[in-house]
């Protein structure tokens, strides 16, 4: 492989998110592989067209793929047929292959949410004021409503999934690179989803987060394990994201979020076989903007 890897970035810079803002965190994520990539930048709709001219494809905060499912169906059987390198691999088995995994979750007993997907179901789950229907495929809280328990049975099952709705203290998402983790954040207040703050996570949260990365067994990537901490003090899986997690990298501190990017950056060189660039010293300096002391 002459000269250093080239990775193409995969991102929606124009996709308005609530609450979050992928632009900023991919052209500061970006500006930073730059250091050991050549990096360029394109919609996911040009994906499938120019991944044959790099290394390696990294999918970022590209937006919900059911915006153009076509494309995207169409870009992960030219990935597969062609040997392309995917980061995130395309072998992952919670959100990236729609929300089929919450059911197997549910029947294999993990601690997620209880879910179902057909009305003779129903009895299976909690009691609730109210209940969550969301599509199968669906991403962003797209299509999500809230019924009455009444309601239930007239729904159009099939595409649907149903949950009960949970009365919890606050969520909390954990990140890992690879099987590593690197952090945590919390949203104190339920009605604010994506107002976060830093999170020190016990060792029986991370017991909790790592369930749900061994059982989804990539063997490189991004995961994101979101939670909800019940009034009783349990944590239940919502969202296992293994396509395109947002970081919220805006909300770490510099050496927390300094650390993420060289836990990425080495995966991304363990992917392609290549050695990392040497860190420490001068160069550590300059990547925070500040002189050496």
């Amino acid at each position: 492989m002459p000269g250093r890897p080239s990775v193409l970035f995969v991102t929606d810079l124009a996709y308005e998110a609530q609450g979050r803002r992928y632009c900023d965190e991919d052209i500061f994520l970006s500006s930073r592989l730059r250091n050991d990539f050549d990096v360029a930048l394109c919609h996911p709709l040009d994906a499938a067209a120019l991944m044959d001219a790099f290394d390696t494809v990294v999918v970022r905060n590209s937006g919900p793929v059911l915006h153009y499912q076509k494309e995207y169906d169409a870009f992960r059987e030219q990935a597969a047929a062609r040997g392309t390198r995917v980061y995130n691999p395309l072998s992952g088995r919670a959100d990236m292959a729609g929300k089929q995994y919450l059911l197997d979750l549910t029947a294999a007993g993990y601690p997620v949410i209880p879910t179902v997907d057909r009305p003779q179901d129903l009895g299976r789950l909690p009691e609730a004021d109210q209940y969550v229907v969301k599509p199968k495929a669906g991403a962003d809280s797209i299509g999500l409503t809230f019924v009455p328990q009444e309601q239930l049975v007239g729904l159009p099952y099939g595409e649907i999934l149903v949950q009960p709705r949970i009365d919890f203290r606050y969520e909390v998402s954990f990140y890992y690179v690879d099987d590593a983790y690197q952090y945590a954040l919390h949203a104190p207040d339920p009605q604010r989803r994506w107002v976060l703050e830093p999170y020190q996570p016990t060792e029986a949260d991370l017991d909790f987060a790592r369930r749900f990365i061994d059982w989804n067994t990539l063997d490189h990537g991004i995961q994101r394990v979101d939670a909800c901490r019940t009034q009783e003090g349990d944590l239940l899986l919502v969202e296992l994201e293994d396509l395109n997690p947002y970081l919220s990298l805006d909300h770490l501190d510099d050496p927390t979020r300094d650390a993420f990017i060289t836990s990425m950056t080495t995966s991304l060189h363990r992917l392609l076989g290549t050695p990392p660039r040497p860190r420490g010293g001068l160069y550590e300096a300059l990547q925070r903007g500040s002189r050496p002391r």
